[in-house]
């Protein structure tokens, strides 16, 4: 009868209003059905079954709709992205808690879950902002206390860009003077390896790129669908991209007893069972790595080169962490530099690195800026690759003219070095230092175990869990890490992203942090995490 009832309602409030459970029209339409059917009944099923009832409804109001949630992509439905997921929704839901005067046993949200450099309180560098400001508003060329290197720059760029303003559109590979000073840093930081700037593609942050490639290498062969081999753990844009093109994801795990390295057998075995049920095309590897924070050696680098060459295998270096490395014996290879080193027939292989403003000392996450290389890229499939970038028009010009900052930074004998090398020094020394600080205070917390934090943002501890935590986190319906970060959360007010997101070995359990939070904020962090964790113990065991 209520059914029935509902349908005849919403079918009627199609003419007129919409209908929706709690809402004051759908209570008048209930009280005018009960008069008319004598069925004081209604209201209380609908009650019962809002579920339900907004399910019918929105059934009853696709007559006038083309789109339903049957008819959409599949793959989007199934895409995850752990790092904005159900926990950072529910931290950004007890922040306005907190602003209406919500009692809580703390004051404000800690935001640990994502790399957001000047959330977290970075300060921006002055040149970076200075010639950003220049070209989006060129009165400031008459301003004396803006150094000249800085106005070159600003000049250099508008002076690329139709119309002098980057109010236009760039080319869609992105302003070709940007693009040639990306080639001249990356010759430069290889020792002088030749890059040419018609393989430099700027895109807005280094996502675009990487999007933009694993577009371009869509496609079934035999049959079956494109795979690509990531780490696990993994950034979740990976494994979120993956499910969106409807690609298969293809993990191997990274060696946690080896400081997250990576073992060549693991790669084999993982690429091996991959083959029964997908073509292999792509092997990505993350260099400073996220979520784990490891610094590959270069023997390693030139172990996974013979490997991507045996197997036919594109590589897609994610190398936007470059300037980030901490451990002291630590340093930043290059697959590109350490590829061309090992001469043919590494030297020939098919290359995507990338880029982007939005990590080291820069951390313009907003700004999205960034750039891939291509190496050894047929011509005709670069030709396609131009052509689907066009349709894009072309990234952001504001991000594009703050990667040129990082790309062509002040040179000794510019006004603007002196402060522009201490800025940056500044960041990555409190980076490092706050690194160190990270790992050190994990491992001496019962139950945690924590690599060095060698490079990059982040993280990435084990935790290993009471029994009766375990029991608890099942009956909620939860994993284990997630139940314990939403306790985090609701207690601490620290919003971190469990490891189940990023991906583990089965029957361990991690989470993720940041070490962005500024010196002080970053003690008192760690110090609630410790009490929290001792609490914790002692409530399951």
């Amino acid at each position: 009868m209520s059914l029935s009832l509902m349908l005849t309602l919403c079918q009627r409030s199609a003419r007129g209003f919409v209908l929706r459970p709690g809402s004051v029209n759908i209570r008048l339409a209930v009280t005018a059905a009960q008069q008319r059917h004598n069925c004081p009944a209604v209201e209380s099923s609908i009650n019962q079954q809002h579920n339900r009832t907004f399910l019918t409804m929105a059934c009853v109001q696709q007559q006038q709709r083309c789109v339903s949630i049957e008819n959409i992509n599949p793959a989007i439905k199934t895409m995850e992205y752990a790092v904005r997921g159900p926990l950072v929704i529910r931290a950004g839901v007890i922040e306005k808690e907190l602003e209406q005067g919500a009692n809580k046993p703390f004051k404000e949200v800690i935001r640990a879950n994502i790399g957001d450099c000047h959330a977290m309180g970075q300060p921006p560098i002055t040149f970076i902002r200075q010639v950003l400001g220049l070209v989006s508003y060129p009165p400031l060329f008459n301003d004396s206390s803006i150094p000249a290197d800085a106005k070159k720059r600003a000049r250099d760029i508008l002076d690329g860009c139709k119309g002098g303003s980057v109010g236009s559109y760039s080319d869609s590979a992105g302003i070709e003077v940007i693009r040639r000073h990306a080639a001249e840093y990356i010759q430069r930081r290889d020792g002088g390896i030749p890059a040419d700037w018609q393989n430099i593609i700027l895109s807005a942050g280094a996502s675009g790129g990487i999007k933009v490639l694993m577009a371009l290498l869509r496609c079934s062969i035999e049959g079956k669908k494109p795979g690509v081999m990531i780490p696990i753990p993994q950034y979740p844009l990976y494994s979120a991209t993956i499910s969106e093109f409807d690609m298969e994801q293809i993990g191997y795990y990274l060696d946690e007893a080896n400081k997250w390295g990576l073992d060549i057998a693991e790669l084999e075995r993982s690429l091996s069972e991959a083959r029964n049920v997908s073509a292999p095309r792509i092997l990505v590897v993350i260099n400073p790595g996220n979520p784990t924070g490891q610094v590959l050696s270069r023997a390693n680098i030139e172990d996974i080169i013979k490997f991507a060459q045996r197997e036919r295998l594109v590589l897609f270096a994610d190398e936007v962490y470059q300037d980030n490395v901490y451990e002291a014996g630590s340093k930043f290879h290059s697959f590109k530099k350490v590829m061309m080193e090992m001469g043919e027939p590494f030297s020939k292989m098919e290359l995507c690195s990338f880029m982007s403003c939005s990590k080291g000392y820069m951390g313009e996450c907003g700004i999205r800026g960034g750039y891939t290389e291509i190496v050894n890229l047929c011509p005709d499939v670069r030709t396609m690759l131009l052509k689907c970038i066009s349709a894009q028009l072309c990234p952001t010009t504001a991000g594009q003219a703050v990667l040129d900052c990082v790309v062509n930074p002040p040179q000794k004998g510019e006004p603007s070095y002196e402060q522009f090398e201490k800025e940056k020094a500044a960041v990555l020394e409190s980076l490092r230092e706050r690194a160190e600080l990270v790992a050190r205070t994990f491992n001496s917390i019962e139950g945690f175990s924590c690599n060095p934090v060698q490079g990059a943002m982040y993280a990435f501890p084990q935790i290993r869990l009471p029994p009766k935590a375990l029991e608890a986190a099942k009956k909620e319906g939860k994993p284990a890490d997630t139940f314990y970060a939403f306790q985090l959360l609701e207690e601490t007010g620290i919003c971190i992203v469990p490891g189940s997101g990023f991906g583990q070995r089965p029957g361990t359990y991690h989470f993720r942090t940041t070490i962005l939070p500024q010196p002080e904020k970053l003690k008192e962090m760690l110090g609630l995490f410790k009490s929290f964790h001792e609490k914790f113990l002692q409530k399951y065991k």
